[in-house]
C-alpha cells in the first residue's frame, strides 16, 4: 500500500515507518521538523530510515500539517491508500506555556488531514489520540467506554477534540477512522523531553532527577515495538459501522459510523520509582532523587485496558519493563557515546 505517515521524523513515526517499509509498503513521510526539542535527533531518525535496506520505498517531505494549501496539494498529488497521522504538538506541560502551538498543529492540522482523506478516497485514517484524554478519571484500568469529558491539560483537550472531529467525518462522509489512545511510550530514539531520556541523562551526569508527586505515580509504560505492532495491525483492519451500536446507551469508542477508538498500552502500570530502578540497574548507577510536588496538568496514574484492541488486532504487548529499559539505555549510550 501507499501510506502517508505524518510526524515521520518523530519517535513513533520513525519506528512505524521502518515497520511499514520492512513489510513492503511505500511510505511518504512528512514532518515540520520544529524545534520543540533538538531537530538534530529528528534528522538522525530520518538518516536511520535511509540506512535501512528498504529505504528506496520511502520519501520524506518537510511540511507542516497546519499548512492547508500544501496539505491539499500533497493529498491530491499522491493519492494515498491509508494515512497514519502521528504529527502533533506533543507534551502536556508545554501546553501550559504555548497553547497556540497546540491549536495550530493538533486542531487545524487535524482538519487538514481529515479533509485530505475525505476528498482523495483514503481507505482508512489511523490517528494518534492519547491516554491524557482520561484526565481526572480515577477508575482503573481506563476503558474506552469511560467518560472522557474532564481533561486536565490543553493537550488532552485537543486529543479529545480529534476523536470528536474524526467521528464527524466518519458519520458525514463515511471515512473510516481509528483513534489510538497511546499510553506512555518509551524505547530507542525516544523524545528527550520524556522521563526515560531525562532520567538517564541526569544519572550519567551525576545530577539529581526530578521525581514528581514524590514518586507516588504510576504509568503504563509501553515499549515502542509493542506500540508499532498495534499501530500497523490497526491500519490493516478498516472499521465498519457497528451493527450492535446502542443509541440508547452509546459507547463513545464505537459508532453507527465506521469509527473506532482503542487504548494502546502495556496494561501493566509501573510505579515511577520502579521504572527509575530499572534505569539504575541498566546503567549500573544509582540516581540522586529530588522529590517534587505534583505538576499542574499531570495525573497520578495511567492504566490501559487493552482488551478491545487485542481482540480487534490479535496483538498482545510482550516486552517487559526491564528488557525495554535495557534496550533504551543501550541505544542511549551508543547514540550519545556514553561509556
Amino acid at each position: 500500500m501507499k501510506i502517508l505517515v505524518t510526524g515521520a521524523a518523530g519517535f513513533i513515526g520513525m519506528h512505524t515507518t521502518l515497520k511499514l517499509l520492512k513489510r513492503g509498503d511505500e511510505v511518504v513521510g512528512i514532518d515540520n521538523m520544529n524545534d520543540y526539542y533538538d531537530p538534530q535527533l529528528k534528522r538522525d531518525r530520518l538518516a536511520e530510515i535511509d540506512r535501512q535496506p528498504h529505504s528506496g520505498r520511502f520519501r520524506f517531505i518537510q511540511m507542516d500539517v497546519a499548512d492547508t494549501s500544501s496539505m491539499n496539494a500533497l493529498f491530491k498529488q499522491e493519492r494515498f491508500d491509508r494515512v497514519i497521522h502521528l504529527a502533533a504538538q506533543a507534551g502536556v506541560r508545554y501546553s501550559l506555556q504555548n497553547p497556540h502551538a497546540y491549536a495550530q498543529s493538533n486542531l487545524v492540522g487535524f482538519v487538514n488531514v481529515l479533509e485530505g482523506c475525505r476528498h482523495n478516497q483514503v481507505q482508512h485514517l489511523v490517528y494518534a489520540s492519547s491516554s491524557s484524554v482520561y484526565g481526572g478519571n480515577v477508575k482503573m484500568p481506563f476503558a474506552e467506554s469511560d467518560p472522557v469529558d474532564h481533561p486536565v491539560s490543553l493537550y488532552a483537550a485537543t486529543k479529545k477534540a480529534n476523536e470528536l472531529m474524526a467521528h464527524t467525518y466518519s458519520h458525514l462522509y463515511g471515512l473510516p477512522t481509528t483513534g489510538l489512545r497511546f499510553f506512555t511510550v518509551y524505547g530507542p530514539w525516544g523524545r528527550p523531553d520524556m522521563a526515560p531520556m531525562l532520567f538517564t541523562k541526569a544519572i550519567l551526569a551525576d545530577e539529581a532527577i526530578k521525581v514528581f508527586n514524590h514518586g507516588q505515580m504510576k504509568r503504563d509504560f509501553t515499549y515502542i515495538d509493542d506500540i508499532v505492532a498495534g499501530v500497523v495491525a490497526t491500519v490493516d483492519r478498516i472499521p465498519e459501522p457497528d451493527a450492535g451500536f446502542d443509541r440508547q446507551q452509546p459507547n463513545s469508542a464505537s459508532s453507527w459510523a465506521p469509527y473506532r477508538v482503542f487504548n494502546i498500552g502495556h496494561s501493566e502500570p509501573v510505579e515511577l520509582l520502579t521504572f527509575i530502578q530499572a534505569i539504575e540497574q541498566a546503567l549500573g548507577k544509582e540516581a540522586v532523587k529530588d522529590m517534587q510536588p505534583m505538576q499542574p496538568g499531570d495525573v497520578v496514574a495511567t492504566y490501559a485496558d487493552t482488551s478491545r484492541l487485542e481482540a480487534w488486532t490479535g496483538v498482545h504487548p510482550s516486552v517487559p519493563i526491564e528488557e525495554g529499559v535495557q534496550h533504551f539505555v543501550d541505544w542511549y549510550k551508543a547514540y550519545f557515546h556514553k561509556a
